[in-house]
């Protein structure tokens, strides 16, 4: 299960805004690279969305199958927004829905020659 947590409005090239929601999944333990130490945390991803702002802040709360995973993509760049670091990333966060979870886990793409 995920939960929605907040939402964000963002503008189109043409001027037009769309919001996307920010969901959270649940609580996980995690080993710290630097210290070997467990902390907890939870995985958060957005999601493009046809709503407006007062559906998107009516839907805060609200709680949806499915869960939010780690996949890997072309590198890209990102900048940290509380230190302004830029990092180079390989791996972004999507929310699954348990149908799209399952082909990820069971579905082989195969390469065209």
């Amino acid at each position: 299960m995920v939960r929605i947590v907040d939402f964000k409005t963002y503008k189109r090239e043409e001027g037009t805004e769309f919001c996307v929601l920010i969901v959270q999944g649940g609580v996980e333990a995690v080993k710290s690279k630097e210290t070997g130490k467990l902390y907890l945390t939870a995985r958060k991803a957005r999601v493009p969305s046809t709503f407006d702002v007062d559906t998107c802040k009516a839907l805060l709360g609200t709680e949806l199958e499915g869960s939010v995973k780690k996949v890997e993509v072309e590198p890209y760049e990102y900048t940290d927004e509380k230190t302004g670091d830029i990092l180079s990333l390989t791996h972004r966060y999507e929310y699954l829905t348990k149908d799209q979870e399952l082909l990820k886990k069971n579905v082989v793409l195969e390469e065209v020659l």
